[in-house]
């Protein structure tokens, strides 16, 4: 990799700008739309990512013969462990099996860990670990939480297990606070992934990819709950807050400036810098020119809103638009960003006109 430091540091970036973004979502919609809203919300997010991942999930990761309950406990482990998320894994028999997330947890990072409700934590598990037995087509199948870290436990923790009986829906996700909790994890003797021996730069495609999925997922399935303009007015609102709160930390790891307050050429080809690496890192094709006073960054395409069935991709695209405004005030509150965005039959044209003012 050419410059391979400053790619590292983009790459982290994307990482560190969507965690943030899933995060502040969720909270925004507690604390705006009610507990009930959010609920729905992580839901559907989490059911839409077990439909699309889980099963191809569990070719590529090569566990499509393992039995059911070890299985889903190793797709979990392997799968967060490629995202960069620390999980725990243990094999009790071919019927039970656990798995342990430990705190910190990746997302509900930081002090928003106190501000999210035990039903919106556990809607994950219902969107997801409940509906494994679903798609295997294992009626009998469900998951045991006997800890969150929402709720005051050294993690999130839990088994898979096979009843060898149908469940009802209700009894796919069973909550066990107190009862049981996951035997002592050996962190040496771990299952390993050959991504030890991956060169760096695929380890970080890898992260970034676990990222944006986040971003793609969440897209469609609050423009469906909400609908597109709501969606502008929550996720836009909470992506300009992360841009304003995160451009300093990822500017400073790039080595570039940050809150400069200039409003003049040398920081709007900083800026420029900064936005055209992030969005390299994310996989979009980017060119960055001068001409007539101002840095234009061009995107050819939206490569990660591809293939996404968006209600309405314009207002999708400016909901997401926020964060690179909100970033863009963080960095110098002086300069002048306008954004040009259409759709037509031959595509995605984008791009952002960085000025003094």
């Amino acid at each position: 990799m050419a410059n391979e430091g400053a790619d590292a540091a983009a790459f982290k970036a994307v990482g560190t700008l969507y965690n943030a973004l899933m995060t502040a979502l969720v909270l925004g919609l507690v604390t705006r739309r009610g507990e009930d809203v959010a609920r729905e919300y992580v839901l559907r997010h989490f059911r839409r990512q077990h439909l699309e991942k889980f099963l191809p999930g569990l070719q590529k990761l090569g566990l499509s013969d393992e039995p059911d309950a070890p299985a889903c406990a190793l797709y979990h482990y392997h799968s967060n462990a490629l995202g960069g998320v620390k999980t725990g894994y243990i094999r009790e028999s071919d019927k039970k099996a656990w798995v342990r997330y430990p705190p910190p947890r990746w997302i509900w990072k930081g002090t928003a860990i106190a501000a999210v409700p035990h039903s919106v934590s556990a809607a994950m598990l219902h969107g997801w670990h409940g509906h494994n037995g679903v798609s295997l087509k294992n009626p009998g199948l469900g998951f045991v939480c006997t800890g969150m870290t929402v709720d005051g436990f050294p993690g999130l923790e839990g088994y898979y297990i096979d009843h060898g009986r149908p469940l009802k829906e209700e009894e796919r996700v069973r909550f066990a606070y107190g009862t049981e909790e996951m035997p002592r994890v050996d962190w040496t003797a771990q299952p390993k992934l050959e991504t030890a021996n991956w060169p760096e730069e695929r380890r970080l495609k890898t992260f970034r990819a676990y990222a944006l999925e986040y971003l793609r997922t969440m897209l469609p399935t609050l423009q469906e709950l909400l609908g597109p303009a709501d969606t502008v007015k929550e996720l836009g609102r909470v992506a300009r807050l992360v841009g304003l709160q995160f451009h300093e930390e990822t500017a400073r790891e790039m080595d570039l400036p940050t809150d400069v307050e200039r409003g003049d050429m040398a920081s709007a080809r900083d800026f420029a810098r900064w936005l055209s690496a992030v969005m390299a890192a994310s996989g979009e094709d980017v060119a960055t020119k001068e001409k007539d006073g101002h840095v234009l960054v061009t995107l050819a395409g939206w490569k990660v809103a591809r293939e996404l069935a968006l209600p309405d991709p314009l207002l999708a695209f400016d909901a997401w638009n926020e964060l690179w405004l909100g970033a863009a005030a963080a960095h110098d509150r002086f300069l002048e960003i306008q954004t040009s965005r259409s759709l037509d039959d031959r595509g995605w044209s984008i791009s952002w006109r960085i000025a003094p003012r």
